[in-house]
């Protein structure tokens, strides 16, 4: 039975070789005009490209089994590979005296780094389609304390791009004792930690993912590495570390123990500055871009009913400071006088207010409301420094008060118009699940983070899903 790792490779590696081919005859293209010789040299440089760009992908490690299908490493073995290459031939070129076409060269290694590139978007969304649909996913067996385990297994089954199929589990009770209860999660539990192997071995599994649990430490967490190693089983050890992001993880070697260091959030002063410039000038350049539009809009609102164009509602900001925070009105003029008698038949989560198909919305403002249009005055908030593109949902002041002490950590930053909890589901998520994500945010945030964050907006809102 072929693993997923194996069916990856027989699509990505023929992939590649196509598309060097391509690049080489491609290439091959640009120097026709050139005389017999030279271009003899050129066409026995087709095959070549092939062989010399799968090497450099195989050095740069973007054909190995653990990182096959992470897109940012993918990302950065191409870059070595291109780069090294590059060197490479430059240094050839200087030592043979070699005068290779520069037309060629550019157009070889940009038609392999876009072809490679695009390729491996593909197949990741593939890959990603597939464990959807709960194919291509290693059989894992988790080991640890009940309450861990737990948690880890909903971890994994919420989120099956990381091709984790928990089918057993080896756990004790948070005495250390053996459980009485025969599923966590509905896996079923064939011993406690000690029979981890027996259980790889029973279960078929691929992979053995170790929760935090105090009897697997030091020597015999290094007993069921040999052990698996001798079985080919891969080990994946959770940290224990609540949704703290790769790039703030690193290993700090010694003599005798490995430490996990984890680096402080980002948020340092060079960090918010930089944020707060680009969010001025991005908000600038959409509102310009967007004036008629949003001219448009406050037309429509005005003439709808003929109250006014703009709501303005108290808001709580960074450090708990309040602001009038800005959208277009999308409900009847007296809504926040009939909110308490709608209030116990809400749909959205715990603390945040939600009611799909609301009477007090208007009829354009279901419209503006399903495709974000509604939140576009917030720009104006950007510009005066009272949010910011990216961050936490903006709370009401009586959604603060009801915080409880995690809660507050949701203020260290700024409030943005798009965040995580928008594009993860919105008002369909429930208050823990928009907690988490926003806590997750506040301790994670980076420049590039945020503008992924940008992109995936543009999806949520023109799928407008959660929205209402």
């Amino acid at each position: 039975m072929r693993t997923w790792h194996s069916r990856y490779q027989l699509k990505l590696i023929p992939t590649d070789l196509i598309i060097a081919l391509a690049a080489g005859l491609a290439g091959l293209a640009t120097q026709l005009d050139q005389t017999l010789p030279a271009l003899a040299f050129y066409a026995l440089g087709v095959p070549t490209v092939g062989l010399v760009w799968l090497l450099a992908l195989w050095m740069a490690d973007a054909y190995g089994r653990r990182r096959l299908a992470q897109g940012n490493y993918q990302f950065r073995a191409l870059a070595r590979a291109a780069l090294g290459i590059l060197a490479t031939v430059a240094i050839v070129a200087y030592v043979t005296n070699l005068g290779l076409s520069r037309v060629y060269v550019f157009t070889v290694m940009s038609i392999l780094v876009i072809g490679s590139l695009a390729a491996r978007l593909v197949l990741q969304r593939w890959l990603l389609r597939m464990r959807c649909q709960g194919r291509l996913m290693q059989r894992t067996v988790v080991v640890g304390r009940a309450d861990s385990v737990s948690a880890l297994i909903h971890s994994l089954n919420s989120e099956p791009a990381q091709g984790l199929l928990p089918v057993a589990v080896c756990a004790t009770d948070l005495s250390g004792a053996p459980l009485s209860v025969g599923k966590i999660g509905g896996v079923p539990v064939l011993g406690p930690p000690t029979l981890a192997v027996d259980a790889v071995d029973l279960a078929d599994a691929e992979v053995v993912a170790v929760a935090s649990h105090p009897d697997l430490a030091g020597p015999a967490l290094r007993r069921l590495t040999w052990a698996l190693e001798d079985r080919g089983v891969e080990l994946i050890v959770a940290p224990g570390l609540l949704d703290v992001a790769g790039p703030r993880l690193s290993i700090r070697p010694s003599q005798n123990l490995s430490l996990l260091h984890v680096e402080r959030p980002a948020a340092t002063p060079v960090h918010v500055i930089s944020k707060s410039i680009m969010d001025t000038c991005v908000a600038a350049i959409i509102v310009a871009l967007l004036s008629p539009v949003l001219v448009a809009i406050a037309v429509a609102v005005k003439l709808g009913d003929g109250g006014p164009v703009f709501f303005r509602q108290q808001r709580v900001g960074v450090r708990g400071r309040p602001f009038a925070m800005l959208k277009f009105r999308t409900m009847v003029v007296d809504a926040e006088s009939r909110l308490a008698t709608l209030a116990a038949s809400s749909d959205g989560n715990a603390l945040m207010f939600k009611m799909k198909d609301d009477p007090r919305v208007t009829g354009i403002g279901k419209y503006l409301r399903r495709y974000s249009l509604d939140e576009l005055p917030q720009m104006f908030n950007v510009l005066r420094g009272e949010m910011s593109l990216v961050g936490p949902r903006p709370p009401l002041a009586r959604e603060v008060d009801q915080y409880e002490p995690d809660a507050h950590r949701r203020l260290r930053v700024k409030p943005g118009m798009t965040g995580l909890w928008q594009v993860s589901g919105r008002s369909d998520l429930s208050w823990e699940e928009s907690l988490r994500l926003d806590l997750h945010y506040v301790d994670n945030w980076s420049p590039a983070g945020d503008l992924h964050i940008l992109l995936r907006t543009v999806k949520a809102v023109v799928a407008g899903s959660g929205a209402y």
